[in-house]
């Protein structure tokens, strides 16, 4: 991700990721850190993308937005395309966990319908941010 960055710039980053994405990382602003906060979230929206499973259909990598919840765990937003994908499947929230070890970003993204028992309203398929 680091190499991508630095070679596209903002060219390659504005159209992966959203502003709100590409806001200073939750462990400060410095580069390696920008680099693994970034490569988390794309590893995050690749098994968001698996799950919502779009076949032929295009879909921006923008609609699947990442964010970090109110508990410090990992989230996702979903807009346009991804949400219409989501609903279209019955799915009703996205479970996600993301982590990082020796320079690679790793994620899992189970789709379930639904939210989850006692959530009020999940990060996820209805596009607020929950509780």
């Amino acid at each position: 991700m680091a190499a991508s960055v630095a070679r596209l710039g903002d060219r390659y980053t504005k159209r992966l990721f959203t502003p709100d994405e590409l806001g200073p990382p939750a462990g400060g602003g410095a580069p390696a850190r920008e680099a693994v906060d970034l490569a988390e979230r794309f590893a995050a929206k690749e098994a968001a993308l698996k799950v919502l499973a779009p076949g032929e259909r295009e879909l921006d990598w923008r609609s699947i937005e990442v964010r970090r919840t109110n508990t410090g765990g990992w989230g996702l937003s979903l807009h346009g395309t991804a949400a219409a994908l989501a609903q279209e499947a019955g799915i009703g929230h996205i479970s996600l966990s993301v982590s990082h070890a020796a320079g690679l970003a790793m994620a899992v993204a189970v789709g379930w319908p639904g939210r989850p028992r006692g959530a009020a309203a999940a990060p996820g398929v209805d596009g607020t941010e929950g509780p």
